[in-house]
């Protein structure tokens, strides 16, 4: 059956989460990518969301979070130390890795299945009496603001899909907008640079707002957008920084410094840049949204996110990391460096279509000794799907590139292919020793097919390493 036209006001409010999920797919897969406000102001419009000067402005703070990679660890270090402040917090993020209610949360507990089919309902009906369609993210952007307004919220912290001038989430008028790091991705509807990426994503600075930009290296056209904007630019390195040693860390700002900081719960290099651009936010809006020294260090030791270099117990040790991009691979190489000697690395990868896949091999290929390459399938990528063939040959072109001095006194790499995540990680297990490690990387998919299965390998019998 053909999917039914752009318009329709789907199943209604009464129907389950998974019908209203599966009608949307059909009307709009995440594959269709349409930028553009105005068919999401209009419809905001027509919902009767609190509008200012074009722009949804909802009764509470709100932070909007940009950047090529760091988002969702930021995201989630802002909410943990505004919760221990005693406020209450909505998230919005995406995409979800293993529910789609994770893509609201409301101090850190998911989102409510009926909710989101009432707010589904109201955006159907406006999009019907503005004539408006939406693709996807849009219609579940509004539908969260929706939902968040109808909840006693202190503090919104919203997330970028992606870009930010002309993303969805950029409809938010709002009181701090951050951006984490500018790097390649998404070339084909961001740019080809990263100052064409950093121009598109600079646009989430309102005027004489902050505009945090923890990125070290910012290209040229993020502070020149921030000017033209008339935003107050906080720069990491400037304006903000942080310094550590191996116990704790401190950081300072305008005026402002916090001392003698544990560590974030959230494990890898990067996150004391991110921890700081929380902590500039904070010092930013501290006059609207104090929080004290106590809630910043509980906030910091009890903050969670799910597979951004999480490392589970037991042997042989499985790290999941959804990171999918050259920059991403890159921090993923630094923290697996950190984690100290294992005789033999596996790495479980599957990956989009539309990914740099050979950058991101590059990356990593001198810290895996095994490939196990996962195919994604067209019911769950649409499009973007790959197969582990094709990825096998982005692979093999990276191999091949290495030079006789790399190759020298080293073992062969060992690379398999396989249908899918669960079976390539399968096979990795199969493989490994529990002095071993496995590395499940690639995607927000990869890591979720996996995600059961990893979590029971390390606490499996196996056999001894040989002596």
């Amino acid at each position: 059956m053909a999917p039914e036209p752009w318009g329709l006001t789907g199943p209604g409010s009464g129907a389950a989460l998974a019908d209203w999920l599966d009608w949307l797919e059909r009307q709009s897969s995440e594959s269709r990518i349409e930028f553009g406000l105005d068919r999401v102001r209009c419809v905001a419009e027509s919902m009767g969301l609190p509008m200012q000067e074009g722009q949804v402005r909802l009764p509470m703070v709100t932070v909007v979070v940009a950047g090529t990679n760091g988002k969702g660890s930021t995201c989630a270090l802002l909410a943990s130390i505004a919760a221990q402040a005693g406020y209450t917090v909505a998230v919005y993020a995406s995409p979800h890795l293993l529910r789609f209610e994770e893509r609201l949360t409301l101090n850190g507990a998911l989102s409510a299945p009926g909710d989101w089919t009432t707010a589904f309902a109201s955006v159907g009906e406006a999009c019907a009496k503005a004539a408006c369609r939406l693709t996807y993210f849009e219609w579940v952007t509004l539908a969260a603001f929706q939902m968040t307004l109808s909840k006693r919220v202190d503090l919104l912290v919203a997330e970028i899909g992606m870009g930010g001038r002309l993303d969805a989430v950029n409809l938010l008028e709002s009181d701090a907008a951050v951006l984490t790091s500018v790097d390649l991705d998404h070339q084909a509807f961001l740019g080809e640079t990263r100052e064409q990426i950093g121009w598109e994503k600079a646009h989430v600075a309102r005027a004489g707002r902050p505009f945090i930009v923890a990125d070290p290296v910012p290209p040229e056209t993020v502070s020149q957008v921030s000017h033209q904007i008339g935003a107050d630019l906080w720069q990491f390195g400037r304006d903000f920084n942080y310094q550590g040693d191996r116990q704790q860390w401190s950081w300072s700002g305008r005026l402002t410094r916090r001392n003698a900081l544990a560590y974030p719960a959230l494990r890898g290099t990067n996150q004391l840049l991110n921890a700081s651009a929380a902590l500039a936010v904070f010092a930013a809006l501290s006059q609207t949204l104090p929080v004290s020294q106590g809630a910043v260090r509980q906030g910091l030791a009890l903050v969670e996110l799910a597979g951004r270099f999480q490392v589970l117990p037991g042997q042989p040790a499985v790290v999941l990391d959804v990171a999918h991009n050259p920059h991403a691979a890159g921090v993923l190489a630094a923290n697996l460096d950190q984690m100290g000697f294992f005789p033999q690395t596996l790495a479980v990868v599957g990956m989009l279509a539309d990914k740099d896949a050979q950058a991101v091999f590059e990356r990593l290929v001198s810290r895996v000794d095994v490939w196990c390459l996962a195919g994604l399938a067209p019911s769950l990528a649409g499009v973007r799907a790959q197969s582990a063939e094709a990825l096998e040959q982005h692979l093999n072109a990276v191999l091949a590139s290495r030079s006789a001095d790399e190759r020298k006194g080293l073992a062969p790499v060992v690379v398999q292919r396989f249908s899918d995540p669960q079976s390539a990680l399968a096979g990795a297990a199969g493989l490994a020793k529990p002095s071993d490690r496995i590395v499940v990387f690639g995607s927000f998919i990869t890591v979720a097919q996996a995600w059961h299965q990893a979590k029971t390998i390390g606490q499996a019998p196996h056999a001894p390493d040989a002596h």
